[in-house]
């Protein structure tokens, strides 16, 4: 076994790595950017080498910076984590030509898998089924519009060396294939630094599988079954499961098994995952499953993996580098029970699932569930890297267990003032469709509105009253707005939620949920954070039109592509630029027809949240 390990990552990985690391007696180094340096993951590690500024190419993505920290600490092994450098082929043999351990796959099979054109076309040599579509090296755009014509509206248009749902699109009708084209690509070489793309078959009601292995240097290789990815948004995966409800014995021995034939296909050695898509229309069949890409490293929700199999997968990788066989042959491994992993992100479904950034002043996090973190309470989300500030991963003897644990879990995450996801997490936990397991990855783009609170629940906001009247004991005409001498005790209170008024019933037997949060009471209630407060006398509901034509910047971030210039007529909804924070491209469109009058930014400059971008007059101002 290694003496040193250099986590060449950040965040919840890093102290997940460390955790397993310190386990064995392995001295672990940390490695962090600028804006990382108070985080905990660097406080864990036995040493944490300062590698550059925040802006992750300057420092995760720059494998000279990486190296130099590894021969400055003496590190014996790097472990890559998920993300950055973790599929980098190059940076793997560089690593190794330093005489360093690289915990991850053989630079080959990274090179093998990488580009999803050559992966399917090797796939498909190998006997492991793939999904219709266009694998070509014409990049011609007329060619590919045709081959999308050929295949059929509507068709996903995927970056060939994409992953993590980045550089991919959905394009409904010949109309929209050349402007989502454009944007596909302009990601995909941001992100990947090549702008290549294949044109696939859509599958309307696609169930996202995938099955886990792990190979060693001496040629075992086995799988420790299959997970369900199907819930997402954008492609970015949001709850996982395992084992996958629906899936029958026959069908996952079939997709298993070819799982280690694909991974067997490029000498593979460490863990990977084979993924999968199926045609869920019919229910889960062998002949409705398709291979659609291999991720050469370990995934951010093994832990329900983990969970099923009572494996540690993190240490499964130090054996297989350390030159050990694998800790369990094939008829050893064995699926028990049921899990679920949420993803926590700082974001605000309620405005488009826009990443929300900022200090958290209050953090709390289930101890009823396993939870992978790498923030605090008091710690920063900054706009620098992917939004998300935990993992919920709930575990029980079936499936109906596992997601009651998952929903209670999620419904007591408390997150203020950043915006989070965790009330929608909580909704889609007693979903009925979700529990009943009638699920694709079209799911959340069909129960939006329903997932999303817009105001708190009628008990919330009763349990508001009560806070504030107790709050106010003794100067009724301040707390009970319906107090009057000689009269009936009018319980109800106007309050203020967020940026609404309510009529509550102010019942004293209700327990509150409230935290005092600086200056402000902030409401709990199902995941969801509101702040509360008694109306002032003047308080009047704000009016919100549909705009002046004043744009602003929905977050903070870098403008990427700026498309109109100061006195171009639009029509409403045309582009006028586009802001990219967080991985995430958000395009701000026209109000109304007119005329942009005003142009505040230009390409490559960086906005912050409600900056104000362009200003769009009607024609007849």
């Amino acid at each position: 076994m290694m003496e040193s390990l250099l986590i060449a990552n950040r965040g919840e990985i890093a102290r997940r790595i460390i955790r397993t690391a310190k386990m064995l007696g392995i001295r672990t180094i940390a490695v962090y950017s600028e804006a990382d340096a108070g985080l905990p993951f660097v406080r864990e590690a036995d040493e944490a080498i300062a590698i550059g500024p925040s802006p992750a190419r300057d420092s995760y993505l720059s494998p000279a910076r990486i190296l130099e920290a590894a021969r400055k600490s003496g590190a014996a092994a790097i472990h890559p984590g998920y993300g950055f450098l973790s599929e980098n082929a190059n940076f793997a043999e560089a690593v190794e030509k330093a005489g360093i351990v690289w915990v991850g796959a053989p630079p080959a099979a990274i090179r093998a898998m990488g580009l999803k054109d050559a992966a399917k076309e090797l796939m498909q040599a190998a006997g492991v089924p793939v999904t219709p579509g266009y694998l070509g090296s014409d990049q011609n755009e007329e060619r590919l519009a045709a081959e999308a014509e050929a295949i059929g509206y509507p068709v996903l248009i995927k970056a060939v060396a994409g992953g993590g749902g980045k550089g991919m699109r959905r394009v409904e009708r010949l109309e929209d294939f050349a402007e989502l084209l454009a944007s596909c690509r302009r990601e995909a070489a941001a992100a990947f630094g090549d702008d290549r793309v294949l044109i696939e078959r859509y599958i309307a009601n696609p169930r996202h599988i995938e099955v886990q292995v792990f190979a060693d240097k001496l040629g075992n290789c086995v799988h420790l079954f299959e997970r369900d990815c199907s819930l997402q948004r954008r492609h970015q995966k949001v709850i996982e499961e395992a084992p996958a409800p629906g899936l029958d014995a026959a069908t996952r021995a079939t997709i298993c098994d070819a799982a280690v034939k694909a991974a067997r296909a490029v000498n593979y050695v460490g863990a990977g995952t084979i993924e999968f898509i199926a045609d869920a229309s019919e229910g889960l069949r062998e002949d409705r499953i398709w291979f659609m890409e291999m991720n050469t490293r370990l995934q951010v929700e093994h832990p329900v993996t983990e969970a099923i199999t009572g494996e540690d997968l993190v240490l499964w990788q130090l054996k297989v580098a350390s030159g050990e066989p694998l800790p369990k042959m094939q008829d050893e491994i064995a699926m028990n029970g049921w899990a679920f992993e949420a993803r926590l992100y700082a974001e605000n479904p309620a405005a488009g699932y826009l990443p929300s950034t900022g200090r958290l002043e209050h953090l709390s996090l289930p101890a009823t569930a396993r939870v992978d973190s790498g923030v605090e309470q008091g710690d920063e989300i900054t706009a620098f890297y992917d939004p998300m500030i935990a993992k919920i991963i709930a575990y029980g003897p079936n499936r109906e267990a596992a997601l009651s644990k998952l929903a209670a879990a999620c419904a007591g995450i408390e997150v203020w003032p950043v915006k989070s996801n965790a009330g929608l997490l909580a909704r889609v936990a007693v979903d009925p469709d979700f529990g009943a397991a009638r699920i694709d990855t079209g799911f959340l783009d069909r129960h939006g509105d329903s997932l999303v609170a817009t105001q708190p629940s009628e008990i919330a906001i009763d349990t508001a009253a009560a806070v504030l009247s107790k709050n106010t004991d003794g100067d009724p005409w301040t707390a009970l707005t319906g107090f009057r001498i000689a009269g009936a005790d009018d319980k109800r209170v106007r309050i203020r939620i967020g940026e609404h008024l309510h009529w509550g019933q102010s019942r004293r037997e209700l327990e509150a949920n409230t935290v005092m949060i600086g200056e402000t009471t902030v409401l709990f209630d199902a995941g969801n954070a509101w702040p509360i407060s008694l109306p002032v006398a003047s308080a009047v509901e704000a009016n919100h039109g549909p705009g002046d034509g004043a744009i602003l910047s929905p977050m903070p971030g870098l403008v990427i592509s700026v498309d109109v210039a100061e006195g171009d007529r639009v029509a409403r909804g045309d582009r006028l630029l586009t802001v990219e924070a967080m991985k995430m491209e958000h395009s701000l469109r026209a109000p109304f027809d007119g005329i942009v009058e005003k142009l505040q930014v230009s390409s490559g400059i960086r906005v912050s949240e409600n900056q104000l971008v362009v200003t769009v007059v009607k024609e007849q101002d």
